[in-house]
Order: structure tokens, then sequence, then C-alpha cells
């Protein structure tokens, strides 16, 4: 049939409903027909040409509704689809997918870009029906001026995956996703739109309904039921770190089939999988910080059911599927039952029965108010971000663009949160990414406290919801949905709360001990600076490049992150809000003496034994770093030789690199008994701090030190960041 025939049978209802059921069969097999809500979302789109917003359980069958659309629009002569996806592992799903359904499809990502030119020319010929992009795409200069014109231009269906990222009220939210109001206003007319979701409360529904419907009309809602008929959910409630640790090994190969393992911290993932391993379980780690071929790997091991499990982040948490995953397990609470549904959802979308545990610790709301801390920033850090822009332009007084690291010089923000503030300033129109960086526009642009304070109050409230869940009496599956404003919500009864049912929390005393004595073990390497930010000579800071390896530090040590599940919550109340400076406790001075004799010897061990001790002025803890020290020297047999300074006050401005390199350069300094002293006893010196984030202020007092006649500077610290 060739395409203008094709295209007047899609008016035909019948017609269309026998080619999509036999588009289905391609895809999943000769028996495959679409259900009714999978009909009528495919009816919106071929047929009636909507805007249409899916929110349906994971595992309904989401993209199967656009493979079968692509298909049939491809036949009567439609553009290709563009899928607007998060993540790579998503769309590796989907291109495996769609080639079952006989399909063509395509990514643009940050992974392939020496393959970009050859596959907007596969797009122009023809020969492409899915191209997938990441949202972050839309906004890159090129991409968006010259490739995005084109294919809006062009597009036959556009579909956004996890919409509820375009809501700042959804718990993922990426500012890039917004970005598609100016996609979908420059559509041709006719072309239809959607948006799926399996975690949107009616808050978030409504939000992307509204952008979705942006020079389109009102768009069409699709909801059902966010039932899980295949998970059996439960919480163990487990005394400690070690117990929760020590449990899972047990207990891992009892859990049906293989599955995920989701922690709150990269750290975390990493501390698990290494005992995981050491108790002879299959298992790969899988982070933000898991190399993209390493994590191509994990996940096809995982497919092959070749590991047990994967020990993931939430990097993992929508890119993924796998429909006979038999279990997933929480070692922690994520912040928001909506976002715990998410993570779930992965499990047993193709089989009978799934198993998800939640094993929830104390030190869980430390991490979720880290996070919170990452919020939109304050008025005056925005504004002043603003007029570095704007006050940047050449002599005839236009604009000229700003780097990132460069306007990380010019600002009080650490680059993180920097760039996320300039994608939502970009979005709102206040500034424009362009090649080299961004300039300001000139718009006038309204600093929105009541809508930043109400996602705030949002936040914290789903995060005592969470709470509410691990301790809820009545049904998990039905509380879930009642967070999703479910309207049919009802007890499952096959949660551990309507069945009575639990899995035992005893752990065998071997595996404990192992647990404790993993947990337990101090010591981490604490890597050095080698490169001076960018900007500093133009906050009048003369330090530029390469730091010379005469003047760097060491690598060095720490007792542990604050991030870790073992030493991270022992130390944590150490430098909490408010927590009073006192003498370090003997069991943390036993603890670093620990660290001291590891390095001392074995591989990473010290080429000299140090000559002497110094430690850094504190303004918050100087008692306690004081005390380290000395305790430090005392066991040591080593002379406590003096204490790095502030010459005056250290200014404000910490929260990137470029300032807090300002801040500790003008600040800090070695006094001339310190100098004396060194000159006196040459050799590598230990320098001795209570915390470590940034790892500026031991890169600083480490060149102050080397250039004061130190061989070499051994950072040792309490406590790292991260």
């Amino acid at each position: 049939m060739d395409s203008t025939a094709a295209a007047a049978e899609l008016t035909d209802r019948a017609a269309v409903r026998e080619r999509a059921d036999a588009v289905l069969r391609a895809l999943a097999g000769p028996g495959a027909r679409l259900r009714e809500d999978q009909w009528h979302a495919i009816e919106a789109l071929v047929v009636d040409r909507r805007r249409a917003l899916v929110v349906q359980r994971t595992g309904w069958g989401k993209s199967a509704v656009y493979f079968v659309a692509t298909a049939l629009l491809r036949a009567a002569g439609a553009g290709p689809t563009v899928i607007v996806s998060p993540l790579l592992a998503l769309m590796r799903n989907q291109i495996d997918s769609a080639a079952r359904a006989g399909l063509t499809a395509r990514t643009i990502n940050s992974a392939n870009t020496e393959e970009w030119e050859q596959i907007q020319a596969e797009v122009a010929a023809g020969g492409v029906d899915l191209l997938l992009v990441s949202p972050e795409r839309l906004n890159n200069p090129d991409f968006r001026d010259q490739v995005l014109p084109k294919l809006s231009a062009a597009t036959g269906l556009l579909v956004v995956d996890e919409a509820h990222c375009i809501s700042d009220w959804g718990h993922d939210f990426r500012p890039d996703y917004r970005r598609l109001r100016t996609m979908l206003a420059e559509l041709a007319p006719g072309v239809p739109v959607l948006a799926t979701t399996a975690t949107a409360n009616a808050r978030v529904t409504a939000d992307v309904a509204d952008q979705l419907g942006t020079g389109g009309g009102e768009a069409l809602v699709l909801r059902g039921p966010l039932d899980r008929e295949s998970l059996s959910l439960g919480v163990l409630q487990l005394p400690d770190p070690a117990h929760r640790l020590a449990w899972l090994a047990d207990r891992l190969d009892e859990l049906p089939g293989s599955g995920i393992v989701y922690t709150l911290t990269v750290a975390a993932a990493e501390e698990v999988t290494a005992f995981l391993r050491s108790r002879g379980h299959a298992v790969a780690s899988y982070s933000g910080r898991t190399e993209d071929a390493e994590r191509q790997a994990a996940e096809a091991d995982l497919l092959a059911n070749r590991v047990k499990a994967l020990v993931a982040t939430s990097a993992l948490g929508m890119g993924f599927d796998k429909p006979d995953l038999g279990f997933v397990v929480h070692l922690g609470s994520p912040n928001s039952p909506i976002s715990y549904y998410q993570q779930v959802g992965r499990a047993g979308r193709g089989i009978e029965r799934a198993e998800v545990l939640l094993l929830p610790g104390p030190e869980d709301q430390a991490i979720w108010r880290y996070f919170a801390s990452l919020a939109f920033p304050p008025e005056e850090q925005v504004r002043a971000t603003l007029a570095a822009l704007a006050e940047h332009t050449d002599p005839a007084g236009l604009p000229l663009p700003l780097s990132t690291p460069a306007l990380e010089a010019r600002v009080d923000l650490r680059r993180t949160r920097l760039e996320t503030m300039l994608k939502v300033l970009d979005v709102d129109g206040a500034v424009r990414r362009v090649r080299g960086g961004w300039v300001a526009t000139g718009q006038e642009w309204h600093y929105d406290q009541e809508r930043y304070a109400r996602v705030a109050r949002t936040r914290a409230a789903e995060q005592q919801a969470m709470l509410a869940y691990a301790a809820a009496e009545s049904c998990r599956m039905e509380f879930l949905r009642r967070q999703l404003d479910d309207p049919s919500a009802a007890p499952c009864g096959r949660c551990d709360r309507c069945t009575g049912r639990s899995r035992s929390t005893e752990v065998s005393a071997e595996t404990l001990a192992a647990a404790r004595a993993m947990l337990g073990r101090p010591g981490i390497e604490v890597e050095p600076r080698r490169q001076w930010p960018s900007g500093l000579p133009a906050l009048g800071v003369n330090l530029k490049g390469r730091i010379p390896a005469g003047e760097q530090a060491a690598v060095g040590r720490a007792l542990g992150r604050l991030s870790d599940i073992g030493w991270g919550n022992r130390l944590r109340p150490l430098f909490a809000p408010g927590a009073p400076d006192a003498p370090v406790a003997p069991e943390v001075l036993d603890a670093v003496v620990s660290v001291l004799a590891d390095w001392s010897r074995g591989p990473g061990a010290w080429d000299a034994r140090p000559v002497g001790v110094v430690t850094t002025a504190s303004l918050t803890r100087p008692q306690l770093v004081e005390s380290l020290g000395e305790g430090i020297a005392r066991v040591g047999r080593l002379p406590l030789l003096g204490r790095v300074e502030y010459a005056r006050p250290p200014r404000g401005g910490r929260s990137n690199s470029a300032q807090r390199v300002r801040t500790v350069a003008e600040s800090l300094t070695v006094p001339e008994e310190l100098a004396a002293a060194l000159a006196a006893a040459p050799g590598p010196v230990l320098l001795v701090d209570d915390f470590t984030d940034s790892g500026w202020t031991l890169a600083v007092a480490a060149r102050l030190l080397r250039r004061a006649g130190a061989a070499e500077v051994l950072p040792l610290v309490l406590a790292q960041q991260g």
C-alpha cells in the first residue's frame, strides 16, 4: 500500500485497529493484541492527531504505543518520530525494541558525537523512523539552532518519555525538559504528541498537561490504575548498617532471579558492591561515576543473568528495562514515595511475582538534607550571576559569552548548582546559551520566591511521607498509590502488612562480624588537586594552570567519607550543624592511628616517614583539629611543628572552586616559627585538618608549606565530603 492510500485509511478506525494489532504482533509475538487502553492512546495519536499524556504504571506498555503509532504514521508518509528520553540506558533499550518492531532507530547524545553528522544525514534522507535525543541536547547551541528547526518541521510524532521531568513538582525535575515548550510551539499543525510517565500525582499531571497543550490545544489525559499486581512490598527494620549489609549478604541468593540493590550515594554503592563480592556474590556497581562502557557491560550482564544484582544509585532509576527482574532492594530510603514507586517499578514487569524490600536507616535523613541543600539558589546569588553576564560586553556594548568555568569564578556558586540555575534562567528567557558560554538577554526576570518555597515545602512533605511509608501499619502498595493520587487505590493483599508475613531479620554471626570489620575499617585515599581553577587572575589571584609538582600535596588519607555507611555514620555527628567543638574522641584517634599505620606500608605507602605534624587553623572546630594533631604527634613520636594560620579572617565566597581558592589564598599563611621549624627539620610533614570538601584548603596550605621548605606534604583529615 502506498503512503497516500495508507494516509486515507488512517481515518477508518477499524482498519487502523487491525493494522495496529499486526504491528504489535511483530513486536511482541503472534498472540499479542492491544489492550483497550493502549488502543485509545494510539487512536488519539494516529486517527485524531491529538496531544496526549499517558500516566500508566511501569510495565503497562507505553513504548508499544509509540512504536505502533510510529509504524502506522510512517507508512502513511509522516516524518520520523522524535523521542526525548532522559538516560542513555533507556535509549539503548528503546533502540533494541524498535528493531524488533521493524523500525530503524538512531540516537543523538553525548556518547556518540562522532556519529551526529551521519545520523542527521540519515534523518534528512528519510532512513530513520525514530530519533532519540536527550533533553540536554535541545539546548546545545549547534543542535538548537541548526538541527532542531528542521527536525521540528519534519517530525511526524513527538514523544516525551518520563514526562514528569518536565514539572518542577516532579521527583526528577530537569530544566532542559522545559525547553520542550519551544519545540511544541514550533511543530506543524496536526503533529501528534505523546507524553508518558508512570510517576505523576495529580499536581504533576496537571502541570505536564498544561505545558503539553502549548500551541496545540488541550491535551488528552489517559490515566490508569497504578497497582502492580506482581510486586510484593516489604520493609525490614534493622538496627545498623552492619546488620543491613549482613542481611543482604546472607539473603541475596534467596531473592528471586536477579535484581537491583539501590543505595543513596555513590560511596555506598561501591562499599556494598565490594562487600557482596567479598562474600562470593556476583554483583556489579552502577552509578554516575561508572564509565559508559562499564555501564553497558553491567546492563548486559544483568539482562543475561550473569550477575545476581546491580548495586546502583538513582542513575539507574529510569534507565533500565528487564521484564523478568525479580527483586529490588533499597539500602536506604529515597526521599519521596513517588521516586520510590518509580524505582521499584523496574521489577516484575514480565513475571508473576517480584519482591521489593526497603531497609531504611537513620542516616537517610542526613543524606536527604544534603541533596536539599542543592535547591535553587537565593535571589542575591541569581542577581549576581545575571549582573556578571550583563557586564561582560565588548567595547561596543554587545554581550560577550562567559563560559561556565569563567562565570563560576565571578559568582559564589558551585559548578553543578550554577549550571542547573543557568538552565532554569535560560528556560525563563533571562539568559541564553551560545557558542562559548552564556549571555544575558536583558529580559526582565522575576525571582518567584513563592513558587520555590512551595516546591521546598512539597519536598519536605514527601520526605515525611517516606518515613510514614516505612512505619505504615496498613497496605504499602495502597500507601504508594495514594501518594500518586490514584483514585482506585486499595489494599493489595500481597505486601507484608496485608499478609502479616515478612522476612526474618536474623543474620549470621560470621557475616555480621565481616560487615562490621569492613564498615569499621578506616581510611580512604584523598586525591590532591593538580590544576588551579580557571578565572583566578580575574579575581586578583595570580595562580593558573597546572599546580607545579614541587607545590602539590601528595595523595592523602581520610578516616572516611561523610556519605559512607560505615565511618560516615560515626563522623556525621561531628560535622552536623550546631555540633559542639570538642577534643577528638579516643576511639576516633585510635582509628586515625590505624590509617597512619596502613599508610606507612603496603600499596600507596609514603616514600619517607614524616618528620613532623602541622595542623591547619580552624574557625569552627579548633579543639578538634589541635587535639587530633597533638594525639598523632604523641602516638607517632613526632614533633608538632606548628599551625598554618589565618593571617586575616577569610572573606565570604566559598561555594565554588575559584572563590574558595581566593578565600584561602588571601587568608592562609605560614608563621615564621613554623617556617623555621620546617627549615630545621627538612622532610615530609603530615598536614592535619578535620574535613575536606573541595580540597582547595589542603592544596593552598600544601603550596605554602612546600614553598617554606617541606619536602612533601601528606594531608590527613577525619572526613571527606562525597
